[in-house]
């Protein structure tokens, strides 16, 4: 019994979490003037459950894991839920249970990761295939046949479902960058060039960035998809220095990303057009600007404290179940409950960097580092592009957005934050012990002592 009490603030967050989706749920019912019907019992009780058995799965396999990610996670789930549900209200599709049926996919694949994985470390040693697996994925829709008729060639088609690689390829990347920064600390450190009192890397050092820059580009001129390409690069470019401490890297990542995104704005349409509509999205209306033009027309009509839930029109939106979710949040929700939602993300994000902080190795304050960064970029650049302060991207609002490959692949994220966050709580003589960081700790999280040689 005594096993079940440990998690007792998780248990009582998860209950109101799914108050706060009752709530929601009547209110966006009684708003239609609809009777409280099964189909709502049905999606409340889908949640419950699968929440219920994430809790408990907890209780067995990382009883001292954070208390307040999968809360969090469950809540963003739950308001992307009402919000996907409403937009089949307004349009007649069934997008709601197709989501639930995906959200329990992920929960198998969180729980799935906290059973296989015992010890975050034991990833290290295949930090090699990780990564060779990780480009094969993000390379697949290159050559895999697909049914989707899109213009950026990122699914592929695996019987009756269409699944994105790369959704998945990026917790794999970043699983090898974070072990090739902790073996190769001192190529990242050492002593280069000094330039207005800032020090920078030799130019035989930059070779790993320059690497992932080249891939970076290589993806967006093939696939013709600028996201995925930007949160891969950011996102690395983010850990090199929380591991080196070095913000000439900053400077570095900067002028290769304003060269790159130069180089192909220059070559391709796609992303002339977004730019075009970043500047003056009106001045498209009628084309190729009506998405953002339309985003913008609600979020500005909800105002303060929205126009209330169901009683907008987000569906005018094109794709607001995805890319567009946090407009349909805005628009009736108001700034208040878009507000919301960001600091969810945010706290989301505070607890993976506070488990970065807490864990006693250097590989797992990378991976876990890494894994929060990775959401807070995502996060940025999608609202960004919902409020016009950047191009749009492409990208999905983690937890929220209606589709089977973003929420599986973020639910294996959360699942890794919340094995590191169980090996940094529990007592120190009950972690077993397995080297990934060859003795010592070398990132700029925790700096020790300069190795002999090495520049800090």
């Amino acid at each position: 019994m005594s096993r079940f009490l440990t998690r007792r603030t998780e248990l009582g967050l998860l209950i109101l979490g799914a108050v706060v989706l009752t709530v929601m749920l009547a209110s966006l019912e009684l708003s239609q003037g609809n009777v409280l019907s099964t189909d709502m019992l049905w999606l409340i009780g889908g949640f419950i459950a699968v929440f219920a058995v994430a809790h408990v799965a907890l209780l067995f396999f990382a009883p001292q894991a954070d208390q307040l990610m999968l809360p969090v996670a469950a809540l963003l789930n739950g308001v992307g839920l009402v919000m996907i549900h409403r937009l089949d209200l307004a349009t007649g599709t069934s997008m709601a249970g197709r989501q639930v049926m995906w959200t329990l996919v992920g929960i198998v694949l969180l729980i799935g990761v906290l059973v296989s994985v015992r010890d975050h470390k034991v990833l290290s040693k295949y930090s090699y295939l990780l990564g060779l697996v990780g480009l094969v994925l993000l390379a697949l829709p290159l050559v895999w046949p697909t049914s989707i008729n899109a213009d950026a060639r990122i699914w592929i088609s695996i019987g009756p479902f269409s699944v994105q690689p790369g959704e998945f390829s990026k917790i794999l990347l970043l699983l090898f960058f974070a072990q090739l920064l902790v073996n190769k600390r001192a190529l990242f450190t050492i002593a280069g060039y000094r330039f207005l009192g800032i020090d920078f890397p030799r130019l035989r050092d930059l070779a790993p960035i320059l690497a992932v820059w080249a891939i970076a580009i290589l993806i967006m001129a093939v696939s013709n998809d600028f996201g995925p390409a930007l949160l891969l690069f950011t996102t690395v470019l983010g850990m090199m220095y929380l591991a080196t401490g070095r913000g000439s890297w900053l400077l570095i990542g900067l002028a290769l990303v304003a060269a790159g995104g130069f180089a192909v704005y220059q070559v391709s349409a796609k992303i002339q057009e977004r730019v075009t509509n970043f500047v003056d999205p009106v001045a498209n209306y009628d084309s190729t600007g009506y998405q953002l033009s339309q985003s913008l027309f609600g979020m500005s009509w909800g105002g303060i404290t929205g126009t209330g839930i169901g009683q907008g029109h987000p569906e005018i939106v094109p794709v607001a179940h995805s890319d567009f979710i946090l407009a349909a949040v805005g628009e009736e929700l108001g700034l208040v409950g878009l507000a919301a939602v960001l600091v969810l993300f945010a706290l989301l994000v505070a607890r993976g960097f506070r488990a970065s902080l807490q864990v006693r190795d250097s590989y797992g304050k990378l991976v876990a580092g890494g894994l929060s960064l990775t959401i807070a970029i995502q996060v940025f650049v999608v609202t960004a592009g919902i409020s016009a302060l950047m191009p749009m991207t492409g990208l999905t609002t983690p937890f929220m957005s209606a589709g089977g490959s973003s929420l599986m692949a973020n639910y294996i994220l959360l699942g890794l934050l919340l094995r590191i966050s169980h090996s940094a709580r529990r007592p120190a003589e009950t972690s077993p012990r397995i080297d990934a960081t060859n003795g010592t700790d070398g990132t700029g999280l925790f700096p020790v002592q300069p190795e002999e040689g090495v520049a800090r």
